[in-house]
Formats: C-alpha cells, sequence, structure tokens
C-alpha cells in the first residue's frame, strides 16, 4: 500500500447548499411563492398586532390621571390636630381650602382619614372615609364621625 493510496473510513460529508441550482429544484424546499420564501423573513408576533390597534395616549396630564384615579387622598389625624381648632366641621372641600389636600379638579376629592399621631381637640368630621384607628382617637378627643 502506497501512500497516495490511502483512503478515509467514512468520506466528507458537506452540507448542502440549497437553492444554488440543481439538487433541490424550483422552490429549493422552501414551499411556494410569498414572504416565507424570501431569506430573511421575520413574522411579527400576535401580540403586537394587537398593540398596534390600541389608540395612543398623547398629551400632557394623562399619566396623573390614570393613577389617582380611584384612590382616596391621605390625611393623617396629627395634620388635623395642627390645622383646625377646636369644634371645627371638616369636609373634603374645607380640607381643600386649607391646602391639607391637592386636587387637580376643582370638585372635592374623596378623602381618608388615619390614625398616625396625636388628636387634642375636638372634631366633626363629614364627608370622608375614616380609618378605624382615627375613629377611635377622634371619638376619644370627643368628636364625631359622620
Amino acid at each position: 500500500m502506497q501512500l497516495h493510496e490511502l483512503k478515509r473510513a467514512t468520506p466528507n460529508k458537506t452540507a448542502k447548499r440549497v437553492g444554488r441550482g440543481g439538487g433541490r429544484g424550483k422552490t429549493s424546499g422552501r414551499g411556494t411563492k410569498g414572504q416565507k420564501a424570501r431569506a430573511g423573513h421575520s413574522i411579527r408576533p400576535d401580540i403586537r398586532e394587537q398593540l398596534k390597534k390600541i389608540p395612543k395616549l398623547r398629551g400632557r396630564g394623562i399619566q396623573g390621571l390614570i393613577s389617582i384615579q380611584n384612590k382616596p387622598l391621605v390625611v393623617n389625624v396629627a395634620a388635623l390636630n395642627a390645622a383646625f381648632a377646636a369644634g371645627d366641621t371638616i369636609t373634603p372641600s374645607v380640607l381643600v381650602e386649607r391646602g391639607l389636600v391637592r386636587t387637580p379638579k376643582k370638585s372635592a376629592p374623596v378623602v381618608k382619614i388615619l390614625g398616625d399621631g396625636e388628636l387634642a381637640k375636638k372634631l366633626n368630621i363629614s364627608g370622608c372615609v375614616v380609618s378605624a384607628s382615627a375613629k377611635t382617637k377622634i371619638e376619644a378627643a370627643g368628636g364625631s364621625v359622620a
């Protein structure tokens, strides 16, 4: 046996080049015509089609309106003790006037009173949502919740 007579046990395998003439014929294994038959084709995911149909929220101030839609504005008992005199009646509109609550609209907002801090004055509260701890502190000071 000579050096030029040596052969590999398994022959080299070369990958078949599809779509370069001969071997696979007309469509080169890509089916028929159209987007999927082209090189570098990419199809949008289904979720993108749905996102494109949703209208854009344009304009200034839209983010703020969405975030505070149903949340009540919070005021603590300690802030009421500092801002009001004994015997005052507290409503959401009065809280807006005194500057304890800021609202983007002219109408009175939904206000919730929480029980953080101490209360030493008799206050009458109406038209506000009141937490259980705030209610006990208000009633202990001689006030009322309506």
